[in-house]
């Protein structure tokens, strides 16, 4: 009897469909993924509203630091930390632990999970698809804050203008914001992605020369901005003072209202007459704002 088979010029025909189909598969299920995350990370920055939400009500209306009777005046301000969130933070002393527990599993944006100084040995700062922290040995902090230890990372950032500063006159700065309850609050970052607890921008900083993990050398208030990292393909999700959460485009960054005195029509947004050729290489084919 005469056996049936497939011959080898059908298999390879067959591999080659195959390969022809994967090739045209993978880069959407890459870009689906990605959009998947970006979803994840939203709801992330949601739970952080209703966190947050929350502490402001439970203090009048005011961030912590401020209020009708001036409580919890700092003269040191730590970024997420002056919220309860991190080993030197806290209403209270030393940090809270229930605050700890109320964001475990938010704490950092699907895409950046790993922690940069995963001992606390290194570098803490954060990157794109790098979350920041930790930062210091586990047996440096004291026993009473020794599991904080453990929560000492993320790849989210408050913003920095959002929590309480108080100067040598012990009163509030008048850049800072002292209550989410104020006009186009929905323009005002509260908690976004960043490679550093508090994402900061300033209305003359430039942008960054490139898309790249951040050192210590230019670590600094006027040349780092730390949510300016191309996370989502082009955009960082946000959440608002009003409790609002969207997605921001890179360059949109310096159109948002980060504190009372921000020029949000500066010289890095079309309103101010900036050029494409002057924004870094690698920033170019982003959407203008």
């Amino acid at each position: 009897m005469r056996k049936k088979g497939f011959t080898l010029i059908e298999l390879l025909v067959v591999i080659a469909i195959i390969a022809l189909l994967m090739a045209i598969l993978l880069p959407t299920l890459q870009r689906v993924r990605k959009q998947a995350k970006a979803v994840a990370c939203q709801s992330n920055l949601r739970q952080w509203g209703t966190l947050f939400a929350t502490a402001v009500a439970e203090n009048d209306g005011y961030f912590p630091g401020f209020g009708p009777d001036d409580r919890l005046p700092r003269d040191w301000p730590s970024g997420s930390w002056p919220w309860g969130w991190g080993p030197w933070g806290g209403w209270g002393s030393y940090g809270d632990r229930d605050w700890y527990t109320a964001t475990e599993g938010i704490r950092c944006c699907p895409m950046a999970t790993k922690p940069a100084s995963p001992t606390g040995q290194g570098e803490p700062a954060g990157g794109t698809f790098l979350a920041w922290g930790r930062f210091a040995p586990k047996n440096a902090w004291p026993p009473e804050i020794a599991w904080a230890w453990e929560e000492s990372y993320g790849s989210y950032g408050t913003g920095a203008w959002s929590w309480s500063y108080w100067g040598s006159d012990h009163k509030p700065d008048p850049y800072y914001w002292t209550t989410p309850h104020v006009k186009g609050a929905n323009n005002i970052p509260l908690h976004m992605d960043s490679c550093w607890p508090w994402a900061w921008i300033n209305d003359t900083t430039k942008p960054p020369d490139c898309d790249a993990i951040p050192t210590a050398q230019v670590r600094t208030h006027t040349a780092w901005v730390s949510p300016c990292i191309n996370r989502h393909d082009g955009y960082v999700n946000g959440l608002f003072m009003d409790w609002s959460v969207r997605k921001v485009g890179l360059k949109e960054l310096w159109t948002l209202k980060w504190h009372r005195q921000f020029d949000t029509a500066n010289a890095w947004t079309k309103a101010g007459g900036v050029k494409p050729e002057e924004w870094p290489p690698w920033m170019r084919h982003f959407k203008d704002y």
